[in-house]
């Protein structure tokens, strides 16, 4: 809702919200499932106070009462530092991370930060958000990738004509080729990764075509999300 009114507003235009994983531990207080939504936006620079303004008044109006709601506003330029940012986000996926860590390294950073309600600790994972977004390479995009399909069966460049896909990859690592065929699940996402929207696939061994792939369940997605964080971790 907040992309959607800054482009209603003409302040800019917004890309793909991504949902990145944080900690799952007893220590860390959440209300779902300890998750960040982020965005990119490409805004006119006069209207960035304007937009930090209305995010602020929406969260405090919108969210659950029982909620810790927090807001990072990243401005990514070439006085950055990427890195720092990139590995605060990897690190709260792994580890129990403090308000005072996180404040400290936004006001290094000159990156804007604040709680709006229950007890604040929101704000951690908001710059986490912030941080795995920049990476390129970590969250799943919101929604999924509804397209029609005859027997649920598309090529990649079919399927690459949907707005929330780019590319189609197998688990293995490789990219398919445009005329390649697969079998779409029940849901098909996309990830973020090298900065794309990225469809997963796994090989079918049980049919006659050796060209047919199929999309990944959300188990295999939880696993690959794993085994990336623990690469990104080395």
């Amino acid at each position: 809702m907040i992309a959607y009114a800054i482009e209603k507003h003409d302040w800019g235009k917004c890309s793909w919200i991504t949902r990145h994983q944080l900690l799952l531990d007893p220590a860390v207080p959440y209300t779902s499932h300890n998750s960040s939504m982020c965005f990119k936006a490409d805004i006119k620079i006069e209207y960035l106070q304007q937009i930090i303004d209305y995010a602020s008044d929406f969260l405090e109006q919108e969210s659950q009462v029982e909620a810790d709601p927090g807001l990072c506003v990243v401005v990514s330029d070439e006085f950055l530092d990427n890195q720092s940012l990139i590995d605060f986000g990897y690190r709260v996926k792994r580890e129990v991370v403090t308000k005072d860590d996180a404040y400290s390294l936004a006001r290094q950073l000159k990156v804007h930060l604040s709680e709006h309600g229950g007890s604040g600790q929101g704000i951690i994972g908001a710059l986490a958000g912030a941080g795995l977004r920049l990476s390129d390479n970590d969250g799943w995009i919101k929604g999924k990738v509804k397209i029609n399909a005859l027997n649920n069966i598309i090529n990649v460049r079919e399927l690459c004509s949907h707005p929330a896909v780019d590319k189609v990859k197998n688990l293995h690592g490789g990219y398919l080729g445009d005329s390649e065929l697969i079998l779409l699940g029940n849901m098909v996402k996309s990830i973020l990764m090298e900065g794309k929207a990225v469809v997963l696939v796994h090989k079918l061994d049980d049919v006659d075509s050796p060209s047919l792939w199929a999309t990944c369940s959300k188990k295999q997605l939880g696993t690959y999300e794993e085994m990336r964080t623990l690469v990104a971790d080395q």
